[in-house]
């Protein structure tokens, strides 16, 4: 109902707006006026955007200048269907339109998480991967499109709910260019930041052209690590406090105190320093008139210190208590190359890439101690039955350690008929080899405390994994290997029924291998895997299972194990389909109407196969899942570009309804189900929703660009053993907000000398999200408040009371309610103000002018809640001078 009295709101507004712009066009001499058109490749093929009879919303690369965009966490605030989500630069994930789930802690994303449900390609070639999708600094850029909904028919499996492309400004035989940006700024509380980027483009011969781009910027930071203060609510200021949380698993607390974690020498302000440094270059190589090729490297290095969320139960918005420097490098090659050209009527085109990604990474895991029994047991008792009375618990300072190398070799191969047809086909082949390893060491426990038998047992140094021995501060490991192999045909046909009406019909045929291999510290991932695989009851039993009990449960459908093969490797393959039909009512004006599909394939579990550790009520007989199925999303959409009044004013819109079936999503339930996170199908959603951007000529010197995104989601089937655990049927998928929208404006007035002066301004507001799928955020504030001495001040909304009867019970058999945090609306402003002329521009800007402390995500991971919020008030000088 309010999604509905929002729209006729918004057509109502539109409506109103567009009579008025009708009064100004008959009384404007400036008829000549119009809308700058860009060219997009939304289906492989160069058409312009509003040509194109799908949903597409795209930035130019002036529009990025113009907005003083470098990364993709700030343009998505100005896509207002797209959602980022994460914990810092490079830690992020992308959503569109509401198909969001929970995904894995960062910590783990490497070797656990689901595969992305948006694709994010840079240029031809797809660089997408699971919980941590690459961020690429956005250097002279040509735009950025985003097609929202299903693109799997032509972009592939993690299409599922839309599809992020980065466009580079290719090498061009123009003869010599150039051009160099400088940005220094200040932001409120925090250091300053600077950036330098520059191209220049060569033309080295009539047929060889050849562009580089380099880029270095440095981002100060804002969150301050304060002094831990145990006698004034800071962390481990009482083992009464432990003793709650543990459940009375130390004997005596008064005897027993706790040793407060020091991050004395980590006291400092400003640690979350964030720098990009990069470089870019392209080769284009013409043979002759109908055939050329492009050759392009990109090398960037990301280095990020500290952390980029604040303790709400810390004074203000931008302090912190952390006891291990944290500290992430990612750095990437990425070498691309496209050749095409004409075979007599067909376009041929062959693309590849192959992607390089090292990431090494050290998180303060502290707040890992914040976890029920896990704070006695790895503080108080690791090593030995119960803690001495008069013996106090060890310092909980902990700690995790990854090195995770990546590499992504893609190829495709397609033609294109002749534009000019009646009919158009694009058909081709693609192929794409992923290969992960990742090994992460976590200190979580107190080694010291280790007993001879396991000092023994594990060398007499530390954990023995794949014949390495780690030091012995390490007390768990995860040493995985995983590859996917993914090969697939696709094509889409399109016929014109009339001069103004078209129709296409597209499908994808695909077959994806799932190799996950190694181990960590208590499961033979690779041995579990071979296992039910070949349902082998000796290879069972190697693992710890018995063959009748298992072949029981696939019997009854509790397990699923088809997909594997006797190697453990599990394989997938199906068939998707896209239709649509589009009218030409006029030049002006395209109608269309879309089906279109998408999927996510199957992610195997490290657990997978394993009973639940509590066998109560619903989890009674429930094993964990050996992978979870492919979940699909079936869209239905209805839309319209339009230009109206001479071209003064641009209107494009899309209506969409989509059905998710078998949702996947991350779960961790250690006192329920698994120590180790795993992923499973929840259940079913639906979401309805409108998006919608507009473009006026105000005037002369005035533009305005608005757009919005309108969205109802909806659980309507949850699996029965989630009930009390995730939300219930009728609630709303999290992280996307059912209002988010923005409008930017650009006046400029010319001034003597051939100058130009501009003012930019913008304001983009986000509504109300839910985090998470899990109703845990009663839980985590009892935990804060035992913890810290007060709760974290977040909304929540309480959704337990949907369920007839069902509530949470805790250990002592007290019930409490079920709910989830809620991430609050929020609005930013910018403003810029400058001169200009052919060659140079000079710009004074503010960001974030009312200093809103937004809530961007909020960070669960260690059991009590830190804010993921943006940059304070910055104000900052940008010049840049172009030459020729």
């Amino acid at each position: 109902m309010k999604l509905k009295q929002l729209s006729y709101a918004i057509i109502t507004a539109l409506g109103a707006s567009s009579v008025a712009i009708a009064q100004q066009a008959e009384e404007s001499s400036s008829s000549s006026r119009e809308i700058e058109t860009i060219e997009v490749t939304a289906t492989k093929r160069a058409e312009s955007i509003q040509d194109v009879p799908v949903t597409v919303s795209a930035l130019s690369g002036d529009a990025l200048e113009n907005l003083g965009v470098d990364n993709f966490q700030d343009y998505v605030e100005f896509l207002p269907n797209v959602v980022f989500q994460g914990t810092g630069p490079g830690q992020n994930e992308i959503y569109i339109r509401g198909a969001a789930t929970t995904q894995t802690a960062i910590s783990v994303s490497s070797v656990q998480a689901l595969q992305p449900s948006v694709a994010f390609y840079l240029d031809e070639q797809p660089v997408s991967m699971q919980g941590r999708n690459l961020d690429v600094y956005a250097a002279d850029i040509a735009r950025v499109e985003v097609l929202p909904g299903p693109q799997g028919t032509l972009f592939g499996a993690s299409s599922q709910s839309g599809t992020v492309r980065m466009i580079t400004n290719k090498p061009d035989f123009n003869g010599f260019s150039g051009g160099v940006d400088v940005d220094a700024s200040f932001t409120k509380g925090g250091e300053m930041s600077n950036s330098l980027e520059a191209f220049m483009n060569f033309t080295l011969a009539d047929d060889l052209a050849v562009r580089i781009t380099a880029y270095n910027d440095n981002q100060g930071g804002w969150i301050d690590n304060i002094l831990n203060d145990p006698s004034n609510g800071g962390y481990g200021g009482s083992a009464v406090v432990i003793d709650r949380i543990s459940g009375g698993v130390l004997s005596d607390p008064a005897n027993t105190p706790t040793v407060a974690p020091d991050n004395t020498s980590l006291v400092e302000e400003d640690i979350n320093d964030a720098s990009y440094a990069g470089v870019r270059v392209g080769v284009a190589y013409e043979f002759n008139e109908d055939w050329d090729l492009l050759v392009q490297h990109t090398r960037q290095q990301l280095d990020t210190e500290g952390v980029f969320s604040y303790d709400p139960t810390l004074e203000g918005t931008s302090s912190v208590n952390r006891f291990v420097p944290d500290e992430n490098s990612d750095k990437f090659g990425l070498t691309t190359w496209t050749l095409s050209g004409r075979l007599a009527q067909l376009e041929v085109v062959y693309t590849g890439g192959y992607l390089d990604r090292e990431i090494t990474s050290t998180i303060d895991y502290t707040g890992y101690t914040n976890g029920g029994l896990f704070s006695a047991y790895y503080v108080c008792n690791y090593g030995g039955d119960t803690a001495a009375a008069d013996e106090a618990c060890l310092d909980p300072t902990k700690f995790y350690k990854e090195s995770t190398d990546t590499s992504r070799q893609t190829h495709e191969f397609r033609v294109n008929t002749d534009a000019e047809n009646d009919w158009r086909i694009t058909a081709g082949i693609f192929y794409d080899a992923q290969d992960l390893s990742s090994v992460g060491l976590f200190n979580i426990a107190n080694t010291e405390k280790f007993t001879d038998l396991e000092r023994e047992l594990q060398g007499g140094e530390g954990i023995n994994s794949g014949g390495i021995i780690f030091p012995s501060e390490i007390s768990f490991v995860n040493d995985i290997s995983h590859g996917i192999d993914q090969i697939a045909l696709f094509g889409q046909a399109e016929y014109d029924l009339t001069d103004t009406v078209t129709v296409s019909l597209g499908a994808r045929w695909y077959e994806i291998e799932d190799s996950f291999k190694g181990a960590t510290t208590t499961v033979d991932v690779a041995g579990r895997l071979r296992a039910f695989g070949t349902l082998d009851p000796a290879d069972l039993a190697a693992v710890g299972e018995d063959a009748s009990v298992i072949n029981a449960a696939i019997d009854s459908g509790q397990l699923e194990v088809s997909l594997l093969d006797d190697d453990g490797v599990l394989t997938v393959d199906d068939t998707i389909y896209k239709a649509s039909i589009d009218w030409k009512a006029n030049d002006d004006l395209l109608i269309f109407a879309s089906y279109s599909e998408g999927f996510r394939p199957p992610v195997t579990n490290r657990v997978g196969g394993g009973l639940a550790t509590n066998q109560q009520g619903a989890f009674e007989g429930f094993r964990i899942p050996v992978y979870s199925t492919t979940d699909t999303l079936k869209n239905y959409e209805l839309g319209m570009k339009g230009d109206f009044f001479e071209g003064i004013l641009r209107v494009n819109a899309t209506a969409y309804f989509s059905e998710i079936t078998e949702l996947q999503t991350s779960r961790y339930d250690p006192t329920n189900i698994s120590f180790l996170v795993f992923t499973d199908n929840v259940g079913d959603a639906e979401i309805r929703g409108i998006d919608g951007d507009l473009t006026w000529l105000a005037t002369d010197n005035l533009v305005i660009d608005a757009s919005f995104s309108l969205l109802d989601t909806e659980l309507t089937r949850i699996n029965d053993e989630l009930a009390g655990i995730a939300p219930p049927e009728g609630s709303e998928l999290p992280y996307s907000a059912s209002f988010s929208g923005n409008v930017r404006a650009r006046y400029f007035y010319e001034l003597e000398n051939g100058l130009t002066a501009f003012v930019n301004g913008s304001l983009a507001y986000t509504g109300d999200r839910l985090a998470g799928m899990e109703m845990d955020a009663y839980v985590l504030e009892s935990s804060t408040n035992l913890i810290f001495g007060t709760g974290s001040g977040l909304s929540i909304q309480n959704e337990a009371a949907n369920y007839a009867g069902v509530t949470y019970t805790d250990t002592d058999g007290s019930t409490f309610a079920g709910g989830r945090y809620i991430q609050d609306s929020y609005v930013l402003a910018n403003l810029a103000f400058g001169v200009t002329n052919d060659e140079w521009k000079a710009e004074l800007y503010i960001d974030n002018v009312f200093d809103e402390s937004a809530i961007l995500y909020i960070d669960k991971q260690q059991y009590t809640p830190k804010v993921v919020t943006n940059r304070p008030r910055t104000v900052g000088f940008r010049l840049s001078y172009d030459f020729y």
